[in-house]
């Protein structure tokens, strides 16, 4: 910003009083909700999750939450695979079923028989420990699913090779080589998985960093005023403090003296700067940016509108966590499948006088009831799936919105910044008699003139001014002596005369009334929710130019193309209806909600669930987080800020709303490779685990211990190579659209 022109009036498009749009709108210093910012301590939020490190691409990331990773990392997967791969290599090459499978003879030499014990143990010991915890958590919440099939199988194999190993009751059951190979597939699988999950903590640790750690308390009164530097947990109610430019607020409060304009599109999302005078409120986290204010402190830490929205993200995504995975609910089938099938067995064969063979049979079947494949089954499609996605632009940080995607029903769209560009353009230009030779002259003699005033600011507003007479080729007359007219506009010198630009309050500070001609054009500017701005040269208004925030031309293509798939598609703003109505009529939007308070953008997410939708939210502010984390799924756009992008499941890492038909057609795509493979590696175990029960023992066949592993690896080939498949998927997003 240009500290020179901190300030202008856009009209009654934009309140300079609340710095939001006037009809029906307010400014975000509401301190209702309580938060989770501990104490005012900034970048330190309470509660236990705190303790959690943010990132999903960082191999130190754990996961709190509850589910089978729960106090997991990345990095601890990693580890493990990689070590138990290193062991599991002289466990598979010395394994007698192994060797005898493709016909070699291992050496031998003392010693070399307990090769396959001794490394299979700290295999079992060490790789197996996650998935041994993770089972008995499952078990004692009587919620099976993948962890506890593995610790299932892994277990029973484990028992039953020591048996043999130690030549106890006559058993051939020697599960190392399966063991060796079944841990290092199932870590994999894991650590591949949890790559591609998101961080629920990040989005707090980002919200709690939006505050600054000390704060500038004013001491003292009258003549010996003075500041003091404090720890922004020191601060109290009642306290005034002092905001220099460029300087972030440290909490809530009310503007006591002193005029700046704030930057909290961290806060609203809205591009615009927003001029706050004394009474005006402010809100912990946004930013002074041209001159320095004195704040009366009304809330801290927990109490502030900050934390509010932290609490409502952590709240959002916790109602959002409780979803089971695909894989899960086929691995809690397995579950039963296999453990019913072995106590069938176990009684069957007991039954009939083979006590010997009812062990085997049943050892057999738990072991190969957790096939390879369905370890490997939805993690390699989720790591091809965000790999192809993160070429086109999309990345993927939840796997649970990658698979919800394909379900939903309702895509709703923040406005500023997602479907328009975010920040404001020269729309149109009107000009008064007496400019110009003709209408177009006139129009170019205005634009030109406003340009030449607003040349050396760096407001957005004047940015766009400058860049659209540019754009036209216009020559722009050099401008002396500029000065910034706070909360009206700006004036300089062009030509010897004073030349002004600026809203409806220049005109009335000025004593003028707008021409006829001029009332006409920006009646129709400002009933379509547009800022204008009056140019006067030399006492007497001869022209007026509007800005708008402009639609972008994809967002027309993404519209069509979601309705054209059955997709509702929906508009969420705080400005006022007429300016939402414009954007929608434009784009044909389906269901607009308008004047949406800044902490509300996430009920109106639950007042579509509450029908019965499944909703993905796409937004770019930080009061668009708690509404990204309680849709079904939550799509950031990546220009956004932090928070935003922490707390969706999706990030585009453009602006493009296109991009969003390429996560649908990706989930679908993805959501089939993943039944494929579910299929393929439960359908392995629906007829091997039979035959190695023994069903069909009558007619003399009985499938093996060594063939039911060796059918168990045939299983995951294909799994592995019907997933690389979704490498063919076109995702670029004017292919889609």
């Amino acid at each position: 910003m240009d500290h020179r022109h901190s300030s202008r009036d856009l009209g009654p498009g934009m309140d300079p009083g609340t710095g939001n749009h006037s009809i029906g709108t307010q400014g975000p210093g509401h301190q209702g909700t309580h938060g989770t910012l501990h104490g005012g301590q900034a970048g330190h939020p309470a509660g236990p999750a705190a303790a959690s490190t943010a990132g999903p691409a960082r191999d130190d990331h754990v996961v709190h939450s509850h589910g089978q990773h729960a106090g997991h990392s990345v990095a601890m997967f990693r580890d493990r695979f990689w070590l138990t791969v290193v062991l599991a290599v002289p466990v598979v090459f010395f394994s007698p079923m192994f060797a005898e499978l493709l016909g070699y003879q291992p050496p031998v030499f003392p010693g070399s028989a307990w090769i396959p014990p001794v490394f299979g143990t700290a295999i079992f010991i060490y790789g197996g420990q996650p998935f041994i915890r993770g089972g008995l958590n499952e078990l004692r919440t009587r919620k099976p699913g993948m962890m506890l099939l593995i610790a299932m199988a892994i277990s029973v194999a484990f028992i039953a090779s020591w048996v043999t190993s130690l030549g106890l009751g006559g058993f051939d059951l020697d599960f190392w080589w399966e063991l060796a190979l079944l841990v290092p597939i199932m870590l994999l699988g894991h650590w591949l998985e949890m790559r591609a999950l998101g961080s629920a903590q990040g989005a707090l640790d980002a919200l709690a960093a939006l505050l600054p750690d000390e704060a500038e308390r004013v001491t003292g009164t009258g003549t010996g005023t003075g500041t003091e530097t404090v720890s922004v947990s020191l601060l109290r109610a009642g306290d005034t403090i002092l905001v220099r430019p460029g300087g972030r607020m440290p909490a809530d409060g009310t503007v006591s003296d002193g005029r700046a304009e704030f930057d909290e599109s961290m806060i609203t999302g809205e591009s615009r700067t927003v001029l706050r005078s004394p009474g005006d409120p402010v809100v912990a986290g946004t930013i002074a940016t041209d001159n320095s204010v004195r704040v009366r402190v009304s809330a801290i830490g927990e109490d502030t509108a900050l934390a509010g929205i932290q609490r409502l993200v952590a709240e959002a995504q916790a109602s959002s966590s409780r979803a089971q995975a695909l894989a899960d609910r086929a691995a809690a089938f397995l579950f039963y499948f296999a453990a019913g099938t072995g106590a069938l067995t176990f009684i069957a064969w007991t039954l009939m006088g083979s006590v010997t063979e009812a062990v085997t049979r049943t050892v057999t079947v738990l072991v190969i009831a957790c096939p390879h494949a369905l370890g490997l089954a939805i993690p390699l499609v989720i790591a091809i799936s965000t790999e192809r996605a993160a070429r086109a632009g999309v990345l993927i940080k939840n796997r649970m919105a990658l698979e919800r995607m394909r379900t939903v029903d309702v895509v709703l769209f923040d406005k500023t910044g997602t479907l328009t560009r975010g920040k404001p353009e020269l729309k149109e230009i009107a000009a008064s008699a007496g400019i110009g030779t003709d209408r177009a002259s006139g129009r170019d003699a205005v634009l030109a003139l406003a340009a030449a005033v607003e040349a050396d600011s760096e407001h957005p507003a004047a940015r766009s001014i400058v860049a659209a007479a540019r754009e036209r080729g216009l020559g722009i007359p050099t401008a002396e002596g500029f000065t910034a007219l706070t909360g009206r506009g700006a004036r300089a010198t062009v030509d010897g005369r004073v030349v002004h630009v600026g809203g409806p309050a220049l005109l009335r500070e000025l004593g003028l009334p707008e021409p006829e001609k001029l009332a006409a054009a920006t009646g129709d500017w400002l009933a379509r929710g547009a800022a204008v701005l009056h140019v006067v040269d030399g006492g007497a208004v001869v022209g007026a130019v509007s800005l708008e925030d402009s639609v972008r031309p994809e967002s027309r293509q993404a519209v069509r193309a979601l309705q054209a798939r059955g997709i509702t598609v929906a508009m969420v703003t705080g400005d006022a209806r007429q300016v939402a109505g414009a954007v929608a009529a434009e784009l044909n939007i389906d269901e607009v909600f308008a004047e949406v308070l800044p902490a509300d953008k996430d009920k109106k997410v639950a007042e579509l669930q509450g029908r019965g939708l499944k909703v993905a939210m796409v937004g770019d502010g930080v009061n668009d987080s708690p509404a990204l984390a309680r849709a079904e799924v939550g799509i950031a756009i990546g220009g956004g800020t932090d928070v935003a992008v922490e707390s969706a499941g999706v990030v585009l890492a453009g602006d493009d709303p296109r991009a969003v038909l390429s996560l649908l057609e990706l989930s679908r795509a993805s959501y089939r490779k993943m039944w494929q493979n579910l299929v393929w590696a439960t359908g392995y175990n629906i007829i091997s685990v039979p035959l190695a029960a023994g069903v069909l023992a009558f007619a003399g066949v009985v499938l093996s211990p060594a063939a039911g592993a060796l059918m168990m690896s045939a299983s995951t080939i294909v799994v592995a190579l019907n997933a690389q498949l979704l490498r063919r998927l076109n995702l670029d997003p004017a292919a889609a659209s």
